[in-house]
């Protein structure tokens, strides 16, 4: 979660480095630090808070080629300024940055206490800057032979980067079940969680394995496994530029997303279908006679992907006629899950790091199921370990809180959806294409809604001072309120709940306070299939006797009685609903964030890719 850059070079490395984590930010602001290069001594300095403040601490910065930096997602010790990365050995010599969970850390420290080394932080991350220190010393002055042989000893999920000032342009890096990928420029080379930290200075890049360890210099990579044998790096193009991950115009990152979000579906859309009218997917290495044979679907996401698997169900059962299970994948191994070869796993990841996810699609592949990967993100762990991916084309999400890849995630599972019914012959041909078709309508439908937000922005403000806000969904609609409460959560601190609609009465009814005029927004159901737009009806007559003031979220040309206020959304396939139900949830959260003066970008305690457990 937390986000490391490292920079050697012919450059002075602060503007890199801190340009780096200004990027980067959004993966922890707890606290940030930087290490440059200096001769005989590292030049340290680290604050607490966001990263403003380490800046505001550089009045005088020596000059320095190389360094590595760190923006923190605390995990051990609270955001301290002693906590904040990077730590030292007692010599000052050595710096280490760290993303993820030592899980023994607790056994080195006392093994290094006992020869003498004295700790100053609470962290797991200081015991290795001091057992790197004596391993190098053990190894003649070889940082990579010390960091090879430390990483053997150590238990945990992790990326790990290390500086010495006896050779300042040398920076070695290692990854474990958490993401490091490297930076190829002239004469100059990267090192970061994240391409965004360099995407600026160069496109090229290199994508590493587990434990392996890379050594950079201003003109050399050399990436070796744990044994010290030569890995042949396997290298790749970033496909979007630096100008993708700037605000333009648009007062936070968030807001910039939300209306990124039709180019992004029709991003992820673009040449899904072929002549013959057969759905094409990315890398879908399954063959017909798999998908023959396969008994269930299960999938494992967290968070606002979770609701994308929730709204996978409803599509993928409806389409293709298979049953569907949707697991908390943070939950999912920790029972004894049936699942066999004929059991089709779909891994949902944003940044295909999600550490969850990834434990979660090891536990099914080691029981025999086929692995389906959804992510945004090239060359990630997630779909590197999958049998097959889809990726998702939403470009770079800076903010913390997910809209477009939400979105993007939404269209690929119905994709696949798609694709299964078709080869299953669930589905005709021209039924796939009919639907397809419809799918690329929504983009502009998308549009339509953020061409007419402006009077939504100003109804949600209305609200902003509201202490509960309810959800209500039927159907498909269930996730979209899910997602909507979450969305509300994260970003405004409010306390929200998404409710089944049917499941008022059981309960959750009783949150209804006629004193303060609870706010309950209703996601309508589109179209009369059993009947759910007038059972939704039924509940929003159930809220509003009880005193809730009521918002409904409706199709154009929907009959809507006894909601306060309509949103409406373009008519659509009932399954598409949600594509278009969740863009004004995104903006009510959005809306409400600001006019409570929280920081939309960055909401406190959160970070945007979760890589521990």
């Amino acid at each position: 979660m937390c986000g490391i850059v490292g920079y050697t070079g012919p450059h002075n490395a602060i503007t890199p480095l801190i340009e780096g984590l200004r990027r980067l930010e959004y993966r922890g602001y707890d606290s940030a630090g930087i290490a440059l290069g200096t001769p005989n001594k590292l030049f340290i300095e680290k604050r607490a808070g966001k990263l403003n403040n380490l800046e505001q601490s550089l009045s005088s910065i020596p000059t320095a080629r190389s360094g590595i930096g760190h923006t923190r997602w605390a995990t051990h010790g609270g955001p301290t300024d002693s906590n904040a990365h990077p730590h030292v050995d007692n010599d000052g010599k050595l710096a280490v940055i760290h993303n993820g969970i030592i899980e023994n850390y607790a056994e080195l420290k006392a093994v290094l206490e006992s020869k003498g080394h004295t700790f100053s932080s609470d962290t797991d991350t200081e015991s290795v800057a001091h057992l790197l220190s004596d391993l190098r010393k053990k190894h003649g002055g070889d940082l990579s032979a010390a960091m090879r042989e430390a990483v053997k000893s150590l238990r945990g999920s992790f990326t790990l980067v290390a500086i010495h000032a006896d050779t300042p342009d040398v920076i070695v890096g290692v990854r474990r079940n958490s993401p490091l990928v490297v930076g190829l420029g002239k004469n100059e080379n990267f090192m970061a969680s994240d391409v965004a930290a360099f995407i600026e200075h160069t496109k090229r890049a290199i994508e590493l394995g587990q434990d392996q360890v890379v050594t950079l210099t201003p003109t050399t990579v050399s990436i070796t496994d744990l044994d010290g044998k030569t890995v042949t790096p396997k290298e790749y193009e970033i496909t979007w530029d630096a100008s993708a991950a700037q605000k333009g115009g648009f007062a936070h990152f968030m807001l910039k997303e939300i209306f990124e979000q039709p180019k992004a579906v029709a991003d992820t859309l673009i040449a899904r279908l072929s002549d013959n009218k057969q759905i094409v997917l990315d890398e879908i290495a399954l063959t017909a006679a798999e998908i023959k044979s396969l008994e269930k679907i299960v999938v494992i996401a967290c968070g606002t992907a979770y609701h994308a698997g929730m709204i996978a169900k409803y599509a993928i059962e409806k389409w293709a006629k298979i049953s569907v299970e949707v697991e908390i994948a943070s939950e999912y191994r920790y029972r004894d899950p049936i699942i066999n070869k004929n059991t089709l796993v779909i891994a949902i990841s944003q940044s295909g790091e999600t550490m969850d996810t990834l434990m979660a699609l090891r536990h099914a592949k080691a029981a025999g199921a086929r692995i389906l990967a959804i992510c945004n993100t090239n060359s990630s762990t997630i779909p590197r370990e999958s049998d097959a991916v889809i990726y998702t084309h939403a470009g770079p999400e800076i903010a913390v809180a997910s809209t477009k890849a939400l979105l993007t995630q939404i269209v690929a599972v119905y994709l696949i959806g798609l694709h299964l019914a078709q080869v299953r012959s669930q589905l005709t041909d021209d039924q796939v294409a009919d639907l397809y078709n419809e799918m690329l309508e929504l983009p502009g439908k998308i549009e339509q809604i953020l061409e007419t937000v402006e009077p939504l922005r100003a109804l949600t403000r209305k609200f902003a001072d509201a202490n509960t806000i309810l959800f209500l969904g039927r159907n498909i609609g269930y996730p979209v309120a899910l997602e909507g409460a979450l969305k509300l959560k994260e970003l405004a601190y409010i306390h929200a709940e998404g409710f089944a609609g049917g499941e008022l009465k059981h309960g959750p009814i009783a949150l209804i306070d006629s004193v303060s005029a609870t706010p309950v927004i209703a996601i309508l159901p589109a179209g009369h299939e059993h009947s759910l737009d007038e059972k939704m009806a039924s509940n929003i007559q159930e809220v509003k006797a009880r005193g809730a003031r009521v918002i409904v979220i409706a199709e154009e040309g929907a009959n809507v009685v006894g909601a306060e206020y309509v949103i409406r959304i373009p008519v659509t396939n009932p399954l598409f609903q949600p594509i278009l139900a969740t863009v004004p949830l995104q903006v009510f959260a959005y809306e409400i964030a600001v006019a409570r003066g929280s920081d939309v970008d960055q909401p406190r305690n959160l970070a945007k890719s979760v890589t521990v457990e």
